[in-house]
């Protein structure tokens, strides 16, 4: 990567003795947790459209009550709402295991890797991309805010 004086700024440039080898690396490692962020929004997404599916059953079985099926409504209430989803377990306890055990070991190893190999430098591999896809004095091509045209 050359610097022009309008490279990345020093947050984002490769540290003096870090090979491409493991900037590559770093990426990869980033770009997992990146999925694993994603994942995480899809469970708190589960959790919620569960819950809020508790709460339909819930308005269901007064409608069924009030149309006469309380037979139906009283196995939907006992039965359904508020069950476990899964065995000994609300949506909210299986977030809290899955942010408390592997998200939070993957978030610490990811920051781990940074710090020991780069100087806790984040998107090495990213800004190096961007330099080698910019148009140097470009508009909207711009290495940092800091260069924009007054």
């Amino acid at each position: 990567m050359t610097n022009d004086g309008q490279g990345p700024d020093a947050a984002h440039q490769v540290p003096e003795g870090v090979s491409e080898e493991t900037v590559e690396a770093l990426g990869t490692l980033s770009a997992a947790l990146e999925v694993l962020e994603h994942a995480r929004g899809y469970l708190y997404g589960f959790h919620r459209l569960t819950g809020k599916a508790d709460l339909g059953f819930g308005d269901a079985v007064e409608q069924l009550r009030k149309a006469g099926h309380s037979e139906l409504a009283d196995r939907i209430d006992t039965e359904l709402i508020g069950r476990n989803v899964i065995e000994g377990r609300w949506t909210f306890q299986i977030v809290e295991d899955y942010d408390d055990g592997y998200y939070a070991l993957a978030k610490d190893l990811e920051r781990t890797a940074r710090d020991d190999l780069a100087g806790g430098r984040r998107h090495l591999l990213e800004a190096g991309m961007k330099e080698d896809r910019r148009t140097r004095a470009q508009r909207h091509h711009e290495a940092t805010p800091a260069d924009l045209p007054e």
